[in-house]
């Protein structure tokens, strides 16, 4: 496991492609992944808490957090609405001995990669077409139609971006791109201990 330290999984997919189910199973079925916790200014949905999901801050404070160059990546995700992955999250997690899964938006997914080169795996999960991830966004009803329309719009935008990934999986069904996903990155493991 010393080889993995230091490494980062990344999954990345437009909203509703189904990448936040594939962590879920991940985490329960490779022991060495820890999920990490982004940082974001949008409210809490749902049943959604504080630290679990998501680190749930105000704009200020996520500005101070900018400023203080706290942030792996961080993106205006939506308009008035920022994401970013804390450095001191992933270090949590290293020190634990564990690999940090993010699961994060294509552009800060890029960004991720870039600097830490060969020590990510970056996943895009790839949705079986626009149609069907209007229809997941429209059964999750934590969602407007409008709100739905702005995801949609900018899934186009992201899936043209697939190609910069390590791996593309695409989530026709859950359980084969659970299943899938697992094994590529046991396969990126097992290639980093040997």
């Amino acid at each position: 496991m010393s080889q993995n330290l230091h490494k980062v999984i990344i999954l990345t997919a437009p909203s509703g492609a189904g990448k936040t189910s594939i962590a879920a199973y991940l985490l329960k079925t490779i022991p060495a992944l820890s999920f990490s916790v982004s940082a974001t200014t949008r409210a809490p949905r749902g049943v959604e808490k504080d630290g679990v999901e998501y680190h749930f801050i105000s704009l200020a404070q996520f500005e101070g957090a900018m400023y203080q160059n706290d942030f792996l990546e961080y993106e205006m995700v939506y308009e008035g609405v920022y994401y970013g992955t804390l450095k001191s999250e992933l270090t949590r997690i290293w020190n634990l001995g564990k690999i940090p899964v993010l699961d994060i938006d294509v552009k800060g997914a890029i960004k991720v990669q870039k600097q830490l080169g060969e020590n990510c795996l970056s996943i895009f999960i790839m949705p079986p077409s626009v149609e069907v991830l209007k229809e997941r966004l429209e059964n999750r009803k934590t969602e407007t139609a409008e709100s739905i329309q702005v995801r949609l719009d900018k899934a186009a935008y992201e899936i043209s971006f697939s190609k910069d990934f390590n791996v593309v999986v695409k989530n026709e069904a859950l359980e084969t791109a659970c299943l899938e996903t697992e094994k590529i990155i046991q396969d990126f493991l097992n290639k980093n201990e040997s």
